[in-house]
């Protein structure tokens, strides 16, 4: 645990580092939330100490972030970290469906591959795993949407249809955004054509996602299983005629599964991100997508926001996998 403080410590460190590059003025438009107050941006750098030595500066930094003060996003037009708390349920919202498809069929193709090794079932998922990791995310994307929404007109790109989205904001005492992804708050409501909705909102996103990034997992999964396969407990339970299953999933996948936990665990927390080209190709106003038009206008209160927040995910990520190793594998001890 002090590992993780001490990394998070220089996570700060490094975003805080970068921030200094800029000047004290450009700086001082992270303050401005008024066109008024971009006359006086001289009074902001003294009022908010940005000429000052940077230990100074670093510890002032520190204590605003502490309270929740992220700066003002211009792209937003409102406060990072209430920007931030808005479109971050419609990132987890896609990533509450993708990453578990992603784990099952993840595991499971690597599985049947490493068990059929050199057989069609291996050859397919090969074929499978190669397309998927080198076609890029925003291409197979734009496939998708181009003929399922624009030849067919069946999977329709955004959070919701129009329609319900209209409903939604003309009667806001029947709808309460309890945890801000429409799928789950419909069925807090009572109103399940929203949940299906934003089910049938999430058909290409999820697909994309599940597609692009499955791939690497399986390739994973399917070493871990040839290697397993061949070391002499297998070769001597095989010898001995122990049953196929067991020897297969009870034994050869459990042992091969750490590797994959490990792997797993980075690219969810990597999807955290807010899988940008997936957001801004279907039209999910995420933090993926918040975080690409702050990209382009360099609205830097929200890139350093986004950095603390991916570095902080990708310390408890590491956490849950060091946790999870015990499970999977009793010999290793947590110290």
């Amino acid at each position: 645990m002090f590992f993780l403080i001490f990394v998070l410590f220089g996570v700060s460190l490094l975003i805080f580092s970068i921030l200094m590059t800029f000047s004290p003025e450009r700086r001082a438009a992270a303050y401005v939330t008024t066109p008024q107050q971009a006359k006086d941006i001289p009074r902001i750098i003294e009022m908010y100490g940005l000429d000052d030595p940077y230990h100074l500066q670093y510890i002032r930094w520190v204590k605003e972030i502490s309270t929740g003060n992220l700066g003002w996003s211009l792209v937003a037009a409102r406060p990072v970290l209430d920007a931030f708390l808005y479109l971050l349920p419609y990132t987890i919202e896609l990533n509450l469906f993708a990453s578990p498809l992603i784990i099952i069929f993840g595991i499971w193709l690597g599985t049947q591959a490493g068990i059929h090794r050199d057989t069609w079932v291996d050859h397919s998922t090969r074929v499978f795993a190669i397309i998927g990791w080198s076609l890029p995310t925003f291409l197979f994307a734009l496939v998708l949407l181009m003929v399922f929404y624009g030849y067919f007109s069946i999977l329709p790109p955004g959070l919701i249809s129009d329609d319900i989205a209209m409903w939604i904001v003309d009667n806001p005492d029947k709808f309460t955004r309890y945890t801000g992804m429409y799928s789950l708050d419909g069925i807090l409501n009572g109103r399940l054509n929203v949940t299906l909705d934003a089910l049938w909102h999430l058909v290409m996103p999820v697909i994309t996602q599940v597609i692009v990034v499955v791939a690497l997992l399986m390739r994973v999964m399917r070493s871990g299983m040839i290697e397993e396969l061949s070391r002499d407990y297998v070769i001597t339970a095989r010898a001995k005629g122990a049953d196929k299953r067991t020897m297969y999933f009870g034994h050869a996948r459990k042992n091969a599964l750490i590797p994959v936990v490990t792997v797993a665990g980075q690219l969810v927390a990597f999807s955290m991100e807010g899988s940008i080209a997936v957001e801004v190709v279907f039209n999910r106003q995420g933090i993926g997508q918040w975080l690409a038009a702050s990209a382009t206008q360099l609205d830097m209160p929200v890139l350093m926001c986004m950095c603390m927040f991916m570095g902080i995910i990708f310390v408890v990520a590491n956490l849950i996998i060091d946790i999870l190793y015990a499970f999977i594998d009793p010999r290793i001890r947590l110290g």
